[in-house]
This record gives C-alpha cells, sequence and structure tokens, in this order.
C-alpha cells in the first residue's frame, strides 16, 4: 500500500471549508490550554515529536520566522532555518532539485518566497508537506492567524462581513480564497490600478462567494464587522511613489472606521506604515486588535503543522 500524498498548505482555495474549521478550533482549544504556560512548555500531545521543520527564507521576515520556530517547539519538534541565499537555490539550484533533497532530511517544509510558482513546484517535487508561509500569490497562514483572531472577540466568521481596503495584494487574495469556504463577506475596495487577482476574483464566483469590488473605501466598509487593510509598498515593489498617490484616499483612519459597525474590529498583519495605510488613532485604538493577531500566528501555525502531520 503507497503512503497517502503529503498534506500541503499552500492556498486556501485549495482546501475544503471543514479542513479550515478544524484548524482553527483546535487553534482555540491549543491557544486556551497553554493559558499562563511557558512559551517554551511543549503541548501534551506533542504532536510534532521527532519531527523537523525546515524554514526557508527568501524575503526578510519577524512574525513568520519566530511564530513558526516557537510552533515547532511548543508541538515537540525542531526547526533548521535557512535564507535562501545561503543555500544553493541561492546560486542557481533547481528547487525541485532542492524539495527532493530536503524530503529526504526533515519532515516538512515552510518556504517564504518571492514568487508563488517556486512555491508550488517545491511542493510537487517534495514528498513532505509544505507550507507557504508568504509568496507574491498569497498568504494563508495570516489569513487564518486573522480569522482566529475575529472569532476570539466576535464569534464565527460565517454571515458576516469582511472589508478590505487599500492594495489588491497576497493578503487580499487569501481573504478572496477564505470567504467561500468559510461563509463570509467580502468588500474590497481598492484603486482599480491595483485592483486584485481577476482569477481570485473569479474562482471566488464559481465557488458561490460573496465576493464585491468597489474603488470606494466608504462603501466597501459600510456595515463591516472588520476592517483590514496592508501596507501599501511591499517588498519586492518597485513602483512605489504611484502605489502611494493612487492609495492615499484609502487610508483606514477615524471616520472611515466610523462607516462600519459599531462593534467593528481593525486587522493589520504588520508591519505597519503608520500615517500611510492606517493612522495612529486607529491602529492604536480601542477597535485595533493587532497584537492578538500577530499572537495568534503562532496558535494557527501550529494547527497547519498539526493538520499537515495529520495529528488534527
Amino acid at each position: 500500500m503507497s503512503p497517502a500524498p503529503p498534506r500541503h498548505f499552500l492556498d486556501l482555495w485549495r482546501l475544503d471549508g471543514s479542513d479550515l474549521r478544524v484548524i482553527l478550533d483546535d487553534a482555540k482549544a491549543r491557544k486556551a490550554a497553554r493559558a499562563g504556560w511557558p512559551q517554551g512548555r511543549p503541548d501534551p500531545d506533542r504532536p510534532a515529536d521527532g519531527r523537523t521543520l525546515a524554514m526557508i527564507f527568501e524575503k526578510h521576515s519577524t512574525r513568520t520566522r519566530f511564530s513558526f520556530d516557537a510552533a515547532m517547539r511548543q508541538l515537540g519538534g525542531s526547526v533548521i532555518i535557512s535564507n535562501a541565499g545561503d543555500m544553493q537555490i541561492g546560486r542557481g539550484e533547481p528547487i525541485e532539485d532542492t524539495a527532493r533533497v530536503l524530503s529526504r532530511m526533515v519532515d516538512a517544509v515552510m518556504i517564504r518566497s518571492n514568487h508563488h510558482q517556486d512555491v508550488e513546484r517545491l511542493a510537487h517535487f517534495a514528498s513532505v508537506p509544505v507550507i507557504n508561509g508568504l509568496s507574491d500569490g498569497s498568504h494563508p497562514c495570516q489569513i487564518m492567524a486573522d480569522l482566529l483572531t475575529f472569532e476570539e472577540h466576535r464569534g464565527d466568521v460565517r454571515g458576516r462581513t469582511f472589508a478590505w481596503v487599500g492594495d489588491g495584494n497576497n493578503v487580499c487574495a487569501s481573504f478572496i480564497h477564505a470567504a467561500p469556504k468559510l461563509g463570509f463577506k467580502l468588500n474590497i475596495a481598492t484603486p482599480a490600478i491595483f485592483h486584485p487577482d481577476l482569477v481570485d476574483l473569479a474562482r471566488a464566483a464559481e465557488q458561490q462567494g460573496l465576493v464585491h469590488t468597489t474603488d470606494d473605501p466608504r462603501e466597501a466598509v459600510r456595515g463591516a464587522d472588520c476592517i483590514i487593510t496592508d501596507t501599501w509598498v511591499s517588498m519586492g515593489d518597485t513602483d512605489g511613489e504611484a502605489r502611494m498617490d493612487a492609495l492615499e484616499p484609502y487610508q483606514v483612519d477615524e471616520a472611515l472606521m466610523g462607516e462600519a459597525h459599531k462593534d467593528a474590529v481593525f486587522l493589520h498583519c504588520l508591519p505597519a506604515h503608520r500615517g500611510e495605510e492606517v493612522t495612529d488613532a486607529v491602529i492604536d485604538g480601542p477597535q485595533s486588535l493587532i497584537w492578538d493577531e500577530a499572537e495568534n500566528r503562532l496558535h494557527a501555525q501550529k494547527s497547519i503543522l498539526a493538520w499537515c502531520f495529520r495529528a488534527i
């Protein structure tokens, strides 16, 4: 009998909504069970016991690097961390060869990549789970942490309205992927020049996702339960001046938050450029959940890893 294929975590649109729900519910339970514990103490079930995660970074990282490292330690496993420039892939070795080699040395691979197709190629040729820690196409781990944060404070996301304001980037893409899977409405406000990926929008429509796009941020946030934004100039963008000019009307300030539901919360994946995509009054205000959101990268990714290892 041949072994089961690896469980990759590449894009939320590839997964069943039931799998995403299992991951979210497991993350809530694991976080609650650890209340008051030292960060270095492993969970009692140690689902990664004896397992090693390789982490490859083509981009700078704070939250992804620390949260995945801490996640594996709390699951009872270990990590090997390398910048891509220190590896042979930084000198031209095909990523297919890297996938084959690492599959014989570790139990899973997390990659933070410049190019989404490299994540997909790595997964295609790997015989162990591959996790997309971020690419130019999507950021699925971040969205799982965001949804976990919302549900901790406001309950089930199903039937709620989320509003994305700003650049139609990789984080926006993963919200589009998640909306039809978990049953929330998504309003997206972007300037036309920085619209979301049209393939992502078409796929969401095919999956009966309630995703609406507009160029008016006030229309998008009106009555919303959650407002999300991100930096206007991402790592690798070379058109910073054009982005700043086009996105200036999309700043999330107190007036824009006032258009949302009175109990609406604010999320930002960080790092934030205060005074650009969001004002200090909002990001430091009572509706902001950014610090819980950052912490929840750890808890969500623990459960993503457990799912990849078939422990949940």
